[in-house]
């Protein structure tokens, strides 16, 4: 309750913000394509592809229609198809084994 009674005093200037930290990020993961999504999970359990989901359950909850498509284009500044051609590595062994072992993100 009190981040919302904070947002209704700023005006909007939260919201404004927490757009600004999304592009940072979202900046961020575009010049940082060698960490790769089983990377983001290992370490942080979520990845481009959850975001993309985040996004569209945010626009979901907006009464804006968004398919996944559509979102991980936004998030990954590209069609997946494209950015998963030019970026993605076969995952490793090592990796493979970490992401079994944390037991998520099915």
């Amino acid at each position: 309750m009190a981040a919302q009674d904070d947002a209704a005093k700023t005006g909007g200037t939260d919201t404004a913000i927490e757009a600004a930290v999304l592009r940072r990020l979202l900046a961020h993961l575009d010049s940082h394509k060698d960490v790769q999504n089983i990377d983001l999970m290992n370490l942080a359990g979520f990845c481009r592809n959850c975001l993309s989901k985040w996004y569209v359950a945010a626009a979901e909850e907006q009464g804006v229609t968004l398919s996944y498509d559509e979102a991980r284009e936004r998030i990954y500044g590209m069609p997946y198809e494209e950015w998963k051609a030019r970026y993605q590595r076969p995952a490793t062994a090592e990796q493979k084994a970490a992401f079994d072992a944390r037991g998520e993100g099915r």
